[in-house]
């Protein structure tokens, strides 16, 4: 029976991915919201037996692990350097206003438990440099309870889309008056480098590629490459466990997972499994719905005060100082919003904006940004909760 109700938990998601597909309610929606949705409907109408959840933390566990590696296979790090230096300096100014912004929440509201606001501070820094796969990694990483986890990504869920309206309607005067509009020559339009089609952006979108048969040997590929890092970061992490004498290698285990895939990611032949980055993505789905049908309505209608005020503080608070930053650095509008979407929304919503923004030049600087930015996430939030918590 374990392995039919693995089967299950495995599927689905690919059944949500094809109503999505194929409805425009559904595409609105979007598909980690639904995999919440199906997940929280299946574990509290019963529909979940309890000789599942030995299945549930195992598949919950490893996706994860499995998934962010393939996340970073498809990197070009060496291509970092030739990014236009405002976008990266923006970038920078992005990230840390985000860590700014959370490490001040948490001395504001650490009189409601210590670990567990140094958790929030956590999740909030990587979704917001990063994105979904981040957080997820965090909440292995830390530990963190399944409820105060979907908590915090629904309620990011509605702010973050408030955020993004705002940022393609008002948002594009206001900080064009504010920041000041591009040159011609910032807009690197003539730039051979950002010649690039535009429906590429969006290829990641389409995942009936994974279960297409003549994939197959690229995804034994991708599948034995991530599982060769998460035997080899198991091991590494559990040396350092005992000789250190540390209480926990969760946080380690996801340091290294992150960085095998980052060294990986120069390899020209491992960069060009194509598949590898919809393949942790489908891993990533898994988790939502797996996580889902762990927690409970109750829990989850318990919305804390401390949850509300981080995703909502993170997003206002450092969105003004990154203007801010940039206002001072002599940043433009248009690369300022661009890196901002980029860091609070992830990559996928940045060709929405340089649409809305009429800017071709500023796609591949925006992807790339946000792509920085799932490199750095994990880094980022595991650090900041260990010092918070120190």
């Amino acid at each position: 029976m374990e392995i039919l109700y693995a089967l299950v938990f495995l599927l689905l998601p690919a059944a949500v991915l094809y109503v999505v597909h194929h409805q425009r309610w559904a595409q609105k929606i979007g598909v980690i919201v639904l995999c919440y949705i199906a997940g929280l409907l299946a574990g509290n109408f019963g529909w979940v037996p309890e000789e599942a959840v030995g299945v549930q933390k195992s598949i919950s566990e490893v996706t994860v692990a499995l998934a962010l590696p393939m996340l970073l296979f498809t990197l070009d790090i060496r291509q970092w350097s030739k990014m236009a230096g405002r976008a990266m300096l923006s970038m920078l100014f992005a990230i840390t206003s985000v860590v700014t912004l959370a490490t001040l929440l948490f001395y504001l509201l650490r009189g409601e438990g210590g670990e567990a606001t140094s958790h929030l501070a956590a999740m909030a820094v990587g979704l917001y440099t990063g994105g979904t796969p981040n957080l997820a990694a965090i909440k292995a990483a830390l530990d963190i309870p399944h409820s105060q986890y979907i908590v915090f990504h629904s309620l990011d869920t509605v702010l973050g889309g408030v955020y993004l309206l705002a940022m393609l309607t008002v948002g594009i005067p206001f900080f064009r008056w504010l920041l000041g509009k591009p040159s011609e020559s910032e807009n690197g339009v003539d730039s051979p480098a950002v010649r690039i089609d535009e429906s590429q952006a969006f290829e990641t979108e389409n995942y009936a590629p994974l279960f297409q048969r003549e994939n197959t040997p690229q995804l034994g590929q991708i599948l034995a490459l991530s599982g060769l890092i998460l035997g080899v970061s198991l091991g590494l992490s559990q040396w350092a466990k005992s000789f250190f004498e540390l209480q926990s290698n969760s946080a380690l285990t996801i340091v290294f997972l992150t960085t095998f895939g980052m060294l990986l990611s120069f390899n020209g032949r491992v960069r060009a499994l194509a598949l590898s980055y919809r393949t942790g993505m489908y891993l990533i789905y898994i988790f939502c719905f797996t996580v889902a049908t762990m927690a409970s309505v109750d829990e989850l209608a318990k919305v804390n005060f401390s949850i509300t005020v981080f995703v909502f503080g993170t997003i206002g608070g450092s969105l003004l100082l990154h203007a801010l930053l940039c206002k001072l650095a002599g940043v433009d509008s248009d690369t300022f919003m661009v890196t901002s979407v980029s860091a609070i929304c992830s990559p996928p919503f940045v060709p929405l904006l340089v649409k809305a923004l009429g800017n071709p030049g500023l796609l591949l600087s925006g992807m790339t940004t946000g792509i920085i930015g799932y490199a750095l996430g994990n880094y980022l939030g595991i650090s900041l909760a260990l010092l918070l918590q120190s």
